[in-house]
């Protein structure tokens, strides 16, 4: 027998392939487990004939592939062709996609068993994941019900972190993956993006409910670097990942993601500081000048112009008819990503953008670049987010906070604040588990690597997971 709430992707997949268990057990498994912990909101659909059915063509022989017989869960947002894809917001509840976005149809042509569509935050304007729209409803995280999971690729996470399945797919806007992945102790990966083209990893522009062409990217998340390293090797068809010799390896430690951190975050990060610099990674102190201000003039503007065109594509694209852009925006639930679509609307940043696309993005990607070789780095190390969990919003969605009992600020700023920067930039960012607070909540880790260097950011995960470990299952 396979304990599911242990086992990797890939050793469920050996048990099924050695025929040691069904794939239906498999699938049997992860559902009964989803609808007994629905009260954590992690799934909008929980799709048992579907699962079913596919797990009986494992068994049978009539599919198989590389991941034959593995259960996973896929956001909301991600195309589905015999599911809908709602983005959790009801002008899109029943909208109905022509195909599977490409990265999901890898998936399920390696042989995965979809048991379901995950929660997230409404249209993924947002990082806790407290959708008001009522069929979704906030996602609870699992170490703390009270808790958001982070987001948007928060039902990803928690469904994750639960043992509902061990791993699944998000989409990264600014950090979409790797923030869930932080406050619920699992691992997600934000795919190389830089100018798209051939940099971007991941093709599945017009296949996922769109935030911006020049952010967006898809993402394999999972409860361990392993299993997201599997999915990332079906989907790209790229070298499987290989762990790393940590000895000799540069990491740059740049001070201004260091700052302001939660005092519990501070304590667990320095802890793994002192794990990495034991198995001799060397730890470079330089910080990367100007990089939140450079920030600034770059994100918002992007993330509130580039939707007024790509939202209408992408319905085009999907197939979707009878429903526009102005619907979708009048019909939402949340009123944090309502007060955003208000600027969309009126494309407050219109005029702002072609200089932003033509000089402010490249110069934010210049002090990157600048840093990884001025440096000789391979990979840059900070806290994903400066602080653990926030308590769930269910008035606004996202509101304030405190960190160590200072002045509220806002959670969205806060939380975000060291993803952003590198997501902008186009470039790959894996978070991974640190360890935990002394009041049980999960922090996690981030390395950000040049575009391009996601095999060997994988490959580097892998080892300081091998140093760190991973979470310890969440008590329900």
């Amino acid at each position: 027998m396979v304990d599911f709430t242990s086992a990797s992707a890939a050793e469920i997949v050996a048990a099924i392939r050695d025929k040691k268990i069904t794939a239906v057990s498999a699938a049997r498994a992860a559902l009964d487990r989803a609808e007994q912990l629905k009260e954590l909101n992690a799934l909008v659909i929980i799709d048992h004939e579907g699962a079913l059915t596919t797990a009986a063509k494992v068994d049978a022989g009539e599919i198989t592939g590389p991941l034959a017989g593995l259960p996973v869960v896929i956001k909301d947002n991600i195309n589905t062709a015999d599911l809908p894809t709602s983005a959790g917001t009801p002008a899109l509840r029943h909208a109905r996609p022509k195909r599977n976005a490409p990265s999901l149809q890898k998936l399920l042509d390696a042989g995965v068993v979809m048991i379901g569509k995950a929660n997230m935050h409404e249209l993924a304007f947002g990082i806790t994941s407290t959708n008001l729209a009522p069929f979704a409803g906030p996602v609870r995280n699992p170490y703390d019900p009270s808790r958001i999971p982070g987001g948007s690729s928060g039902g990803t996470s928690a469904a994750i972190a639960a043992r509902i399945v061990t791993c699944g797919l998000g989409s990264d806007t600014g950090g979409s993956t790797r923030i869930p992945a932080a406050l619920t102790g699992t691992v997600g990966l934000r795919p190389s993006v830089g100018n798209g083209g051939t940099e971007r990893r991941y093709d599945d522009e017009g296949q996922v409910v769109p935030i911006s062409r020049t952010r967006d990217t898809v993402g394999p998340m999972g409860r361990t670097v392993a299993d997201v390293a599997l999915l990332d090797y079906v989907i790209t068809g790229s070298a499987m990942a290989q762990p790393e010799t940590l000895r000799g390896k540069r990491l740059g430690v740049p001070a201004s993601f260091w700052s302001g951190l939660d005092r519990e975050v501070e304590t667990v990060m320095h802890t793994a500081c002192d794990k990495l610099r034991n198995a001799g990674v060397e730890l470079v102190e330089a910080d990367i000048p100007d990089v939140f201000e450079q920030n600034k003039k770059v994100s918002f503007v992007v993330a509130l112009h580039e939707p007024i065109e790509d939202i209408p594509a992408y319905l085009a694209a999907s197939g979707i008819e009878g429903i526009t852009l102005a619907e979708i925006a009048a019909m939402i639930a949340s009123p944090d990503v309502a007060g955003l679509f208000g600027a969309i609307m009126t494309d407050a940043f219109g005029a702002a953008y072609p200089d932003v696309m033509r000089v402010q993005r490249p110069a934010l990607q210049k002090l990157y670049a600048d840093y990884f070789h001025e440096h000789r780095l391979d990979g840059i190390l900070f806290p994903t987010t400066i602080a653990p969990a926030p308590l769930i919003d269910l008035e606004k969605g996202s509101g304030e906070m405190s960190i160590d009992g200072g002045a509220p600020v806002p959670v969205f700023d806060t939380i975000i604040r060291n993803t952003d920067p590198g997501s902008n930039a186009g470039l790959p960012g894996l978070s991974l588990y640190a360890g935990m607070t002394a009041s049980g909540l999960p922090v996690g880790l981030e390395i950000d690597g040049p575009v391009g260097s996601d095999t060997k950011l994988l490959g580097l995960g892998l080892a300081i997971e091998a140093i760190l470990g991973t979470a310890p299952a969440p008590k329900l």
